[in-house]
């Protein structure tokens, strides 16, 4: 077991109250994983006046300096990756590769921030008369606030503190209370790498306090989340008054249409690869599955064959496709979810049983499950599941297709399988998601293109990812110069 203290002001602090907690092994809940403070009001507080405190000489470096400092910590994490992967593996349960494609995902994100740092800055603009200058600065905002999840425990927190530090703002990081490790990791990276003390704080505990705190502190300059909509929105009113900028994620239904064209093959292994990969435990997951009904029979043959085989079992064991729901809670909301559906109706094609045969019954380990004869207006249509559950829906052509794949109130990603360029290219135009995939899993990001949702998946205002997302840490100065007289 790992013991972990707060990281405030380049020092690692117990809670004030001294209280701690710790994290088990979803695959094995005998084992526990590492030790954590349990911090409240005053430990936020104490964090954001050290991030206040070190903003100013950390905004006054260049962003090429900046950048090196990133670079330095995505070399120092990649050099790690082995240590991390089986670290993260053991806290939330995927699978170690899995895991270790993130990791590599985190320090990649590193040296590519590191790299925009050579491009940061404004612009000069033609101005309308002679011997005036007219250009724009990019200046960082101050203090921000980041709020992670547990489910992709490291590349979330890099991908957001990456933009946060290049465009020189200090953060305060919160992850989320199930799967912490990582992010005290990227900080001991940055630290090693030369970060000044102060400029990365991170605080792990209750969110309730996290979140008044970071409401109510004035240092605050924006805050950056990913997680549910009803903390999301709550979050979201509590920082209004105040008009702090506000950039949430808060994830998605999101659908695989296959149409009749499609190769079947295809459509059933980017299914299962979507929504069974990472235990479905993504936000960008293959939640809902669009079929027209002519080649419906074929299709579910192939998906049920594809979960049939889907191994299951502890992320460190080799072979494993699939591991546990990262705790019981999230087990169990599985299991309403699968019992729900099918008291409304729909009908169990394949798996959704807890898995409890040898050593899996001291996991949280699920069958992956297939539901068929689901309506768009089952709760199971229409709600997030966040688990290993996909339920098939029959439609009569494209245009059905869409209406359904469009009929919820998020838009996150969603996905096409066919073979006709036309319905393709329509599908990418009118499709209500911010991340749209032809032939391709719904999951999956490049770190280099523009990441966010629709609807109430997302505020849509900025993008994370990609080189535009230093754009939410930033804002801009005009100047006017006349050197004419």
């Amino acid at each position: 077991m790992k013991s972990y203290n707060n990281w405030i002001g380049g020092q690692s602090l117990p809670a004030q109250s001294n209280a701690r907690f710790v994290t088990h092994n979803p695959a094995d809940v005998r084992e526990t994983v590492a030790e954590y403070p349990k911090s409240g009001q005053a430990e936020a507080a104490a964090a954001i006046s050290a991030a206040k405190d070190a903003f100013g000489k950390w905004a006054a470096l260049t962003p090429v300096a900046r950048g090196r400092i990133l670079a330095k910590a995505g070399q120092i994490i990649e050099a790690r990756k082995s240590e991390l992967a089986e670290r993260l593996t053991r806290e939330e349960g995927k699978t170690l590769t899995e895991a270790t494609g993130e990791v590599q995902r985190a320090a990649d994100i590193f040296r590519f921030f590191g790299g925009v740092g050579y491009t940061h800055g404004g612009q000069v603009i033609p101005h309308d008369l002679p011997g005036n200058l007219l250009y724009t600065r990019r200046e960082p905002l101050g203090v921000v606030a980041l709020i992670t999840p547990w489910n992709f425990p490291i590349a979330i927190p890099a991908w957001k503190m990456a933009p946060a530090l290049l465009a020189g703002n200090s953060v305060v990081i919160k992850p989320a209370s199930a799967a912490p490790a990582m992010t005290f990791e990227l900080a001991q990276a940055l630290d090693e790498a030369g970060l000044p003390k102060g400029v990365l704080n991170v605080v792990v505990g209750e969110g309730r306090p996290f979140g008044t705190e970071i409401a109510r502190n004035s240092a605050i300059a924006a805050l950056s989340f990913t997680g549910s909509h009803a903390v999301g929105s709550s979050l979201y009113q509590a920082l209004a008054p105040r008009m702090v900028r506000t950039q949430l994620e808060m994830g998605g239904k999101n659908p695989t249409i296959v149409l009749a064209d499609a190769d079947l093959d295809l459509a059933a292994g980017l299914v299962a690869r979507a929504g069974f990969g990472l235990t479905g435990q993504a936000c960008t997951a293959t939640s809902r599955v669009i079929v027209e009904r002519s080649v419906l029979a074929p299709f579910l043959e192939r998906l049920v064959n594809k979960a049939r085989a889907w191994k299951v079992g502890p992320g460190l064991a080799a072979g494993v496709d699939m591991g546990p729901a990262v705790n019981e809670a999230e087990l169990q909301g599985n299991l309403d979810a699968i019992q729900q559906a099918l008291g409304e109706g729909a009908n169990l094609a394949w798996g959704g049983a807890r898995l409890t045969d040898g050593d899996l019954a001291h996991g949280w380990f699920l069958q992956p499950a297939v539901l068929t004869d689901v309506t768009p207006f089952m709760r199971i249509a229409r709600d997030e599941v966040f688990g290993p559950v996909v339920a098939v829906m029959a439609v009569d052509d494209f245009e059905q297709a869409l209406a359904v794949a469009n009929g919820v109130d998020v838009g996150l990603s969603a996905t096409l399988v066919t073979r006709d360029l036309k319905k393709a290219l329509v599908y990418a135009e009118r499709i209500e998601a911010g991340v749209v995939k032809i032939n391709q899993i719904s999951t999956g990001l490049a770190l280099q293109a523009p990441f966010g949702g629709v609807k109430k998946s997302s505020t849509d205002s900025f993008k994370e990812q990609g080189a535009g997302a230093v754009d939410f840490y930033c804002r801009t100065k005009t100047i006017y110069l006349d050197y004419s007289a």
